[in-house]
């Protein structure tokens, strides 16, 4: 089966997290909209997309759509997943999934109430990485585990960017920390149980109340580990690292949020370190086959819908810490 994909918004990630990967697992881009009709024909031109619409909901009424991917600003998440579902369509949203837990509710009881699939874009969990930092850490090999680590960070996007808007849900934290916190989840998983925000700060873009520019986060952890978050917008490089301590030893992925820019995984256990290079299809390739066999019916997501709920409600729970509001947005 090949996927029929329309994209809503003609936005830069597109490429890397769509366009290209369609075309390196057999599925086919069939149409973009925008609120800017030219904008939506010169991303169709430029990425070879059959048609071009000046609306998003011209992608939902094309009969020819069998998944919407959700590329719009975070504001815009929750609203058109939620028409998608209702037009009958299956959904890969661009995360965050909404702009808060409340709004992630009402998309996921309507998701849980049609035969559509709803994924939130997590990629980088489906890469063999992930998987290979799990192996690790259930077979004992760095004894029990007591603090995890993420450091998520970029260089400063133009002071014009949606990213810097309240209005449209931006914020480090909804940007960038989220594979932090999200990431926390994967590893409370393993040990049996969730995490919880015990502590947060953060610091407001000059100009831009009320959004962050940085976060850092205490998070507890199934049987007393802990875990760290620091999560910076206009950090001076880019840095997505991982770090697993347990009592035995600890797992370093340099960068787990874009696997495929670094395969490294670096694993220390008493006086011995090893290096393993852990290769498979980019995280966003593997995304597409993932989404590909839930849509087929023969496999459930990874990712289902109380994952994306209970990642929302962790960033909540996070900006409430570090004195400040979750990003506004009602359905």
């Amino acid at each position: 089966m090949t996927l029929r994909i329309g994209v809503l918004g003609a936005a830069r990630i597109a490429q890397s997290a769509l366009i290209v990967p369609a075309g390196q697992t057999g599925h086919r881009v069939v149409a973009v909209g925008a609120r800017d009709l030219d904008r939506a024909r010169a991303f169709a031109t430029r990425h070879g997309v059959q048609r071009a619409y000046g609306s998003y909901e011209e992608v939902l009424a094309d009969p020819d759509v069998d998944v919407v991917y959700n590329a719009l600003v975070n504001s815009q998440h929750a609203p058109w997943n939620l028409r998608a579902v209702r037009a009958g369509k299956h959904v890969l949203s661009e995360k965050p999934f909404a702009a808060n837990g409340a709004q992630a509710r009402v998309v996921a009881d309507a998701a849980r109430a049609s035969d559509r699939v709803v994924m939130e874009a997590f990629h980088y969990a489906m890469h063999p990485m992930m998987r290979r930092i799990r192996e690790i850490v259930l077979s004992g090999e760095i004894g029990d585990v007591r603090h995890v680590e993420a450091t998520v960070m970029i260089p400063a996007p133009a002071d014009d960017d949606p990213r810097w808007s309240l209005e449209l849900a931006g914020g480090a934290l909804m940007d960038l920390g989220c594979y932090g916190l999200h990431a926390f989840s994967q590893v409370a998983g393993w040990l049996g149980g969730v995490p919880v925000v015990r502590s947060a700060r953060a610091g407001e873009r000059r100009g831009r109340p009320g959004v962050d520019e940085w976060v850092q986060a205490e998070v507890g952890l199934p049987g007393g580990a802990t875990a760290s978050l620091l999560t910076h917008m206009a950090g001076p490089e880019m840095l997505m690292r991982l770090v697993v301590t347990g009592s035995r030893g600890r797992i370093e992925a340099p960068c787990f949020v874009l696997p495929q820019l670094d395969e490294r995984l670096q694993v220390v256990t008493g006086c011995d370190e090893r290096r393993e290079w852990v290769k498979g299809p980019t995280s966003y390739a593997r995304q597409l086959t993932v989404l590909d066999s839930a849509v087929r019916g023969r496999a459930a997501p990874p990712l289902g819908l109380d994952d994306a709920v209970s990642t929302m409600d962790l960033l909540d729970a996070t900006y409430r810490a570090a004195g400040m509001e979750p990003r506004p947005g009602v359905l």
